[in-house]
């Protein structure tokens, strides 16, 4: 088993790092298939990893001088992540202590899941021939930053694909730009919801170990993950972002069906 959560982790967080997609939400979906631990377990530690992925990343970058992050609008979308995330774990534990019946969480995560990835595909294949803004208004992004923390905490993905949507449409950012840019609002929503957690006590129970090898797979993965993006082109990080997106859909697919069931 630890084996299988490694590669997983380790595989999702370069693609994360690649795509800008945080990898949480490979992990998260790829650890409801298995159904090896509990959804609140599985939310957790696949927020851990993508925290330690996003960290390492961010901040070598920064520290490289490398970095591509518009500190005017990225900051603003980050600290509205970080009260977005607060108000997604919130929401989340709510719906633990209101359902006993804890496949109806999952459900609700993998229908939810199902729903952006699809949106976010059918925003990617036609991209070429949409619109996009430049938006500066602090407010605004503020908001975003918001809803993108709230859906990134509850769901425990990290960020996903929806992150970027957002900072192409509104913001005209090319694909590597953008990428960079969701792992800076990722860091700050997963900081503030793993606080949340640890402050309310709401730890789900999990073995130690796993958590130690979850988060040395997200910064391995980092660390992949950025070698590789240096050295292909907006394209390819295009045509890889649809792709996991497809297989994301099918497995969201078999997660609703295997809760239900």
């Amino acid at each position: 088993m630890y084996l299988i959560f490694f590669l997983i982790c380790f595989i999702a967080s370069a693609i994360g790092a690649i795509c800008g997609i945080g990898g949480g939400i490979i992990i998260k979906p790829a650890l409801d298939a298995s159904g090896a631990m509990s959804v609140a377990a599985i939310s957790f530690l696949s927020g851990c990893t993508v925290l330690s992925m996003t960290s390492y990343t961010v901040i070598r970058t920064k520290l490289e001088g490398a970095s591509k992050i518009n500190m005017k609008t990225g900051t603003p979308l980050a600290i509205g992540a970080a009260f977005g995330g607060i108000a997604g774990k919130v929401l989340f534990e709510g719906l633990l202590a209101a359902f006993p019946d804890k496949s109806r969480i999952g459900v609700i995560q993998s229908v939810c899941l199902l729903i952006i990835t699809i949106g976010t595909l059918g925003y990617a294949l036609n991209r070429s021939g949409i619109k996009t803004y430049q938006m500066e208004n602090m407010p605004i992004c503020l908001v975003l930053g918001s809803i993108l923390g709230l859906l990134s905490s509850f769901l425990g993905i990290g960020g996903g694909p929806v992150n970027l949507v957002i900072l192409y449409y509104f913001f005209s950012m090319s694909t590597k730009v953008a990428a960079e840019n969701s792992l800076y609002i990722i860091l700050f929503s997963q900081v503030t919801s793993l606080v949340s957690t640890l402050c309310s006590g709401n730890v789900p129970r999990f073995q130690p170990g796993l958590l130690i090898l979850m988060i040395a797979a997200g910064i391995s993965g980092g660390i992949c993950g950025r070698l590789i993006n240096k050295k292909i082109n907006d394209k390819l990080v295009d045509h890889l972002s649809v792709f996991i997106m497809v297989v994301l859909i099918g497995i969201n697919i078999y997660n609703i069906w295997k809760f239900i069931h």
